[in-house]
């Protein structure tokens, strides 16, 4: 197996405290009683998260279990502030989402390159004692001290951001139709169970225009309970735009496995059933247009095509088709 493809990675984070606020009165020379000049602190380190186009996956960050950011500095007197404590930032490739370990609540997701958000805020500098001069107290002996920074153990989640996910029972010949349809090359071998990550792929289509492919690991009956390697990859079907279900010509009733993979998608998450799905009947190679037109009959109500990855039937009709479907 692949290790370096990291999806889920729990981190414990500390932005920093912010720096206390200044309690100092003028002392020159010439001004005998001068008033408060207390400067206010600085701010905590924020921990930021920002995007990532060139990175996959959360390895990088798998081996760093305490993220902290350092505290903003005191104010001093003369109205000199403390200093900003620097920002930590994370970059994790598109698609990543942070949860709160404790709650389960989604704090943020990240969805372009580049773009940057607080993932927790550092503490705010403390206000000098010059702030609370006033009419009846020309000497104000006390100053804020800084707000706390914020703890928490953070969860990153990765959700593979593709056009179209390809689902199917392992074995169904997905590797080998992503090998076939695009330049990725998945590992690839005729028992169950070859493809334990997920394999992206950039298809071309005509005109320089192209789409991405992810082989998501074989569904078996029971995934979304849990069983086998489910749960992990049909998170990354929930932002494919459609989904390509590939079952192979020799199985033994195309309708029931359908039905099966429908059914463990449903069970996972029943939005993912609103997304457009098309039919692949893999290892063609083996049937006669007799025999396909007899197989018609029992096909389930989705639009489907013929094709075979060892002799390219059907291969052009179906990116054509994944291409209309996409736009």
């Amino acid at each position: 197996m692949d290790s370096n493809f990291i999806d889920y990675v729990k981190l414990y984070c500390q932005s920093g405290n912010g720096g206390s606020g200044s309690v100092h009165f003028r002392r020159e020379k010439h001004v005998p009683k001068g008033g408060p000049d207390g400067g206010d602190g600085g701010r905590g380190g924020h921990i930021i998260l920002r995007g990532n186009k060139q990175m996959w996956t959360l390895i990088h960050l798998k081996y760093r279990k305490h993220i902290k950011a350092q505290h903003g500095g005191p104010g001093e007197g003369g109205n000199r502030f403390g200093v900003n404590a620097d920002d930590i930032i994370l970059e994790v490739p598109v698609g990543t989402v942070a949860k709160d370990d404790e709650t389960g609540e989604v704090l943020l997701e990240i969805m372009e390159d580049g773009e940057e958000q607080i993932l927790l805020p550092g503490g705010v500098g403390g206000l000098g004692n010059s702030h609370f001069k006033s009419p009846t107290n020309q000497a104000p002996r006390y100053a804020q001290p800084g707000t706390s920074g914020v703890e928490k153990t953070i969860i990153l989640e990765l959700k593979i951001l593709a056009d179209v996910g390809l689902v199917g029972f392992p074995n169904a010949g997905k590797s080998t139709l992503l090998s076939v349809i695009s330049a990725a090359k998945p590992e690839i071998a005729d028992y169950a169970f070859t493809t334990l990550v997920p394999n992206l792929g950039v298809v071309s289509y005509r005109d320089d225009r192209s789409f991405v492919v992810a082989d998501i690991p074989g569904i078996i009956e029971g995934a979304a309970e849990g069983r086998g390697l489910g749960i992990r990859f049909l998170r990354h079907i929930e932002r494919n735009s459609m989904l390509l279900f590939l079952v192979p010509a020799d199985a033994g009733d195309i309708k029931k496995e359908y039905a099966i993979l429908i059914n463990e998608l449903k069970k996972y998450n029943p939005e993912l059933l609103d997304k457009e799905r098309l039919l692949a009947i893999s290892k063609c190679d083996m049937l006669d247009d007799e025999l396909m037109e007899e197989m018609k009959q029992e096909l389930p109500d989705v639009p489907y095509v013929f094709i075979s990855s060892v002799t390219s039937l059907g291969i052009q009709p179906l990116k054509d088709q994944i291409w209309q479907m996409l736009n």
